[in-house]
Parts: structure tokens; C-alpha cells; sequence
């Protein structure tokens, strides 16, 4: 049934003290647009009392900690809070289609999302026309992988498997190309799930949906193992990755401390940030030493990593060092070829710090302590890592992020990032998300927490 209701896009909130970040809308460019009772109001399940809807007025603060010492604090900036609206701008009885596509690497929690997001829009809101997109964005167009029509049957064990039973692939990306198989296939409902590459692309589909004046709406769900989505708390999948990272943290710490002078090195990912080592680190408590990407190191000389670790082995008789795999790039030798050598997403091509550090570890020792016992065991867990099921904690959070996309999708929303601030799930504009950074500050008390755990030096040169 069509109800008369104000579109959420055009509320707004007075008051000097809050920034509200405006979303876009589909009532922004198509103003015409019917709003229908939120089918949740009927389900017996859910039973909506007071408080259960979101309202416009409904808002997430992007910081909660401030200097109330300042002489002229600045307004706080603000997002609209997540979740299921009283009025509803698709008809989920009758056309509606939804595209389902995930984009780059594998991340724990991928076929859960995908999953969550299938029964949501089947049970919470009774679509009927769900459809995934394989291996990609070229998936969109590609005469050689039609569309999968999913059901709640069909992913019902999905949350249960690492990978991606959707297939992925990297690059593909034509903007033309997709956004005509979007209105070819009469998609009204786009959700994207990737990282930060993925959502820049999301952007572009965006904004040529809103040129052409479609109605359809586009969400994008971050994902990468990294952590380096800005704005959000964190990225689905890395809770995980820090679990799965502690195995192999334990087995490097095991082979190192069987052996006369050993050091286990293990690498882990982290292309432009060290979340996983960092948060790893802290959570194993047997890490000698952390190199993440935003704090340069050095090896030889006084403070390097050398004589930091001539000196545990004196004391400890082992160490153990974990390598994100951003860190030490720029040390790295590199051919004219290698410096040129990009990724199908566009990416430079990274070496491998870990070979390169335990040949260098070798070099080191041989050097300066002849006919003395050492041994280095190397352990690379990327794709170990990356291809396993998501935790409890992951999985929970997988399902909560589906949701949330779907609520504010179905609301009239689109252009926009769901996932949680401080916490509480919000909605982020999409070009925001795909320009923020996520980086580990090296000068916040989460970095001084790793240099009390390892007490390894700061690599600062005087």
C-alpha cells in the first residue's frame, strides 16, 4: 500500500553543534518517487514498538572523545544511524531486482555477507528476485557468466565456507558496461562488496546511475582483511585474520625456540597498513618484534634491527619477528621492470619483504658471527588466512552489516558505506569511504602498547 510520507532525504537537523553528513537519495534526482509501508510493520516476527524505527533525526557521531579544554570546538560531524525505516521506496512485491557482486581478494566472512544479504532481503522485506554477480565487476557484462538467482535454499550453508562461492576477480572494471547490464537486467538494488578499489568503482557506477536519472539503488559493504577502510571501526574479516594469524605466530615461536639462535619470521598482510600485525602482536604476547608499513626501520647500525636482535638472542636465545607485507618495500632492490609492474587492480606490485628479510637476517650473520649456529624458519600464512571461515565475532558482524545495507537501500538511500562508528552501525556517503584512509598512528597509545610488549627500538635515527 502507496503511504504519504516526507522522503528522509530532505530532513535536516538544526543545531550549531552537529554536521550532519548529507546521504544521498533517490528522491533527490527521481523526486517523484512512491513510498510504501515497510513491510517489517506485518511481520509477526518483529512485532515494531516505539523506538524500533529509525528516524531521520536518528544520528552517529563520527568522534566521541574531545578536548573540552578548546576555546572553539568545531561542530561534531555526524552520520544517520542505521537501520529499518517506518516508509519504504521499493515495492518488494512486485519488481524489484537485486544484484548481489564482490570485488578483489578474498576476506573471511565474504560468503556470509552474501548469505545475510539473500534471507534479509527474502525474509525481512519478501524480494523474490535476488541475483549474484560472478567473479566481479566483469561479471556485470561478461556473455559467459549470466546472473545467479539466489534464494534462501540455495545459501543456506554458505556462512559455513571460506572463500567466495560467487567467484571473484580483480580489475574488469567498465563503467559503461556495467551500468548497461544494470538497466539491461533491470536491476533496482545494487550491493558491492570490497575494498577500497572496489568502492572507488562504486563511486563511478553511483554517480553515472545518478546521470542517467535511474531508480536504483548502490551500497557498498567495505571489505578487505587489512583494516585500511577509513572512517568505520573495522573491516569485516579481521578479526579473523588476527585469530588465524596468532597460529602461525605460535608456530614460528615454537620453531624458535628449538633451535641454537632461532628466529621466526612471519609475514602477514598488510599492503599499506599493519592492523593484523600490529593487533597480532599485542594479542600473542611473544613477538620480539613488529614491522608494520607506517614506521620505517632500518638493519644495520645502532637502533637497527641487527643489533636489536644480537641482543635478544644474547638474552633470550630466540626471537620472534612478525613483517607486514607494505613494510620495508622502499629497501627492497628492484629491476626498472619491477618498479613499472602493476596488479589488475592498478596496484604496485610488492616483493616479498619476508624472503628478502630472512636472506638479509642470513647475510647479517654469516657476516658477523662465523661458524656460529642460526637458523631463520619462515612462515607465510596469506592465503591460509584469507580463505578461512569467518569467527564468531566476524560472522555476527557480517550478518548485522547485510542488514544495515538493506534497511537503508530499501529506505531510498543510495551512494552510501554502511558500518559501524564508535560502535553504532551508520550510513557513510560512498565517496567519503573511498578516500578515507585507515592507517595505524604511530604516535597514539595502541603503537606505545606494542613498544612496551616488544620493547623493540623506535628506528629513529639521531
Amino acid at each position: 500500500m502507496a503511504a504519504e510520507s516526507e522522503p528522509e532525504g530532505t530532513i535536516k537537523i538544526n543545531s550549531p553543534c552537529i554536521n550532519l553528513e548529507k546521504l544521498p537519495h533517490l528522491t533527490d534526482y527521481l523526486p517523484t518517487l512512491k513510498t510504501y509501508t515497510n513491510p517489517l510493520q506485518h511481520n509477526p516476527f518483529f512485532h515494531p514498538s516505539n523506538g524500533f524505527y529509525v528516524t531521520p533525526t536518528d544520528i552517529v557521531l563520527r568522534h566521541i572523545v574531545y578536548d573540552i579544554s578548546s576555546s572553539s570546538p568545531s561542530p561534531h560531524l555526524a552520520y544517520l544511524r542505521a537501520g529499518p525505516r517506518k516508509q519504504i521506496f521499493f515495492d518488494p512485491t512486485e519488481s524489484t531486482r537485486a544484484a548481489i557482486v564482490n570485488c578483489g581478494g578474498l576476506c573471511p566472512g565474504l560468503n556470509t555477507v552474501i548469505r545475510e544479504l539473500v534471507v534479509g532481503l527474502w525474509d525481512l522485506y519478501g524480494l523474490r528476485h535476488i541475483y549474484g554477480i560472478q567473479a566481479g565487476y566483469r561479471g556485470f557484462y561478461s556473455t559467459d557468466m549470466a546472473p545467479l538467482q539466489l534464494n534462501p535454499k540455495m545459501v543456506h550453508g554458505w556462512h559455513k565456507t571460506g572463500g567466495t562461492l560467487l567467484q571473484t576477480s580483480r580489475g574488469g572494471f567498465h563503467l559503461q558496461n556495467i551500468v548497461d547490464a544494470i538497466q539491461r537486467y533491470g536491476f533496482n538494488q545494487v550491493y558491492i562488496i570490497g575494498g577500497d578499489g572496489s568502492m572507488r568503482g562504486a563511486v563511478k557506477i553511483f554517480d553515472e546511475i545518478r546521470r542517467r536519472k535511474l531508480n536504483v539503488g548502490v551500497v557498498g559493504i567495505p571489505k578487505t582483511v587489512d583494516n585500511d577502510v577509513g572512517i568505520i571501526d573495522r573491516s569485516f574479516g579481521f578479526q579473523t585474520a588476527v585469530e588465524m594469524a596468532q597460529e602461525a605466530i605460535n608456530a614460528a615461536h615454537v620453531e624458535a625456540e628449538s633451535a641454537v639462535n632461532g628466529i621466526g619470521l612471519v609475514k602477514l598482510m598488510g599492503r599499506s597498513t599493519g592492523h593484523i600485525a600490529l593487533h597480532a602482536t599485542l594479542s600473542s604476547r611473544d613477538v620480539d618484534c613488529c614491522l608494520i608499513p607506517e614506521n620505517k626501520f632500518y638493519l644495520e647500525g645502532k637502533g637497527g634491527l641487527f643489533e636489536f636482535l644480537e641482543h635478544r638472542l644474547k638474552e633470550n636465545g630466540h626471537a620472534v619477528v612478525v613483517v607486514a607485507e607494505g613494510a620495508g618495500q622502499d629497501m627492497i632492490p628492484r629491476t626498472d621492470a619491477q618498479k613499472e609492474e602493476r596488479d589488475e587492480s592498478g596496484n604496485p606490485v610488492f616483493l616479498d619483504v619476508g624472503s628478502w628479510l630472512k636472506s638479509e637476517l642470513k647475510k647479517w650473520w654469516d657476516r658477523d658471527h662465523p661458524n656460529e649456529l642460526f637458523t631463520v624458519k619462515y612462515i607465510d600464512p596469506t592465503y591460509m588466512i584469507r580463505a578461512v571461515p569467518a569467527n564468531a565475532t566476524d560472522s555476527m558482524y557480517c550478518t548485522l552489516l547485510a542488514h544495515s545495507a538493506i534497511h537503508g537501500i530499501m529506505a531510498g538511500y543510495t551512494g552510501f558505506v554502511c558500518g559501524p562508528i564508535n560502535g553504532n552501525y551508520a550510513y557513510i556517503p560512498l565517496e567519503e569511504v573511498a578516500q578515507a584512509k585507515n592507517e595505524v598512528d604511530t604516535r597514539d597509545h595502541k603503537w606505545a602498547w606494542v613498544r612496551s610488549v616488544t620493547n623493540q627500538p623506535d628506528f629513529e635515527k639521531t
